[in-house]
């Protein structure tokens, strides 16, 4: 299995299946969902992708991280 699509060579991402219980590989730019084999199986739902997006809402919404104060040290050597 390569990282890459052999369609648009964008990156494939690992996504778990709960319905279908078998992991499948989505291509970030065709937006196809390939298995281990490089066989296409399907392409992303519009549902599937609003539901992506409104989980990433959530959670940029429900994480609280301190932005990182980044400071020169001064006279070390």
């Amino acid at each position: 299995m390569t990282l890459f699509c052999k369609q648009c060579d964008g990156r494939r991402l690992p996504k778990y299946i709960q319905a279908e219980k078998n992991t499948l590989w989505l291509c970030e730019k065709c937006k196809n969902f390939t298995d281990i084999n490089d066989i296409i199986i399907r392409e992303q739902t519009d549902e599937e992708r609003e539901t992506v997006k409104r989980k990433d809402k959530e959670f940029e919404e429900s994480t609280n991280f301190p932005k990182a104060n980044l400071n020169r040290r001064k006279g070390v050597n």
